[in-house]
């Protein structure tokens, strides 16, 4: 029978994978998403090396992912007394998780396209032809409909835990 150790690990292992495998849907690499999914496991603040040495992936690969998650705010930067060496640390707080990676793909994604939906809509709101008509609605529906889910993404993540949870139960319910 295996030990606990080898237990952990090969639990630790499934969900590292598993959270790389996920990461690709909500809009970061499935290196970062590994990286992430170690710091979030780890018991205390890890280095470079190890991150590098447990993925197996290149020094250049590991900075350049832990400095997009540390940018992201869903890692931190941890000074060790008496390392010259960076450490890191992963945000354990599933909410607060949920926030952040809310927060970062509405400004990546859902900013952007509301962008292009209200240039496309004022720029095609003198059209007369019926295709430009139709063109215009349809932009301004999206537009409406997007800014709606902007508006929803910026109130759930600004709200607490406890009270989100209320009302996804309420709406649920």
């Amino acid at each position: 029978m295996a030990s606990e150790a080898e237990q952990l690990k090969r639990a630790r292992d499934e969900f590292v994978a598993q959270w790389g495998a996920m990461g690709s849907q909500w809009g970061i690499n499935r290196t970062m998403a590994q990286i992430h999914a170690l710091l979030m496991t780890s018991p205390e603040p890890i280095g470079t090396d190890e991150v590098m040495a447990e993925l197996e992936i290149s020094r250049g690969n590991a900075h350049t992912n832990l400095k997009e998650l540390v940018t992201w705010g869903l890692v931190r930067v941890v000074v060790k007394k008496g390392e010259r060496r960076e450490f890191f640390e992963a945000e354990k707080d599933v909410w607060q998780i949920f926030t952040i990676v809310t927060r970062e793909r509405k400004k990546r994604e859902i900013d952007p396209a509301l962008s292009v939906l209200n240039r496309c809509a004022e720029g095609t709101k003198a059209l007369k032809s019926p295709e430009g008509q139709a063109f215009h609605s349809q932009m301004r529906q999206l537009e409406e409909f997007v800014g709606f889910a902007s508006k929803v993404a910026d109130r759930v993540g600004s709200m607490k835990h406890g009270f989100a949870i209320q009302m996804a139960a309420k709406l649920l319910g």
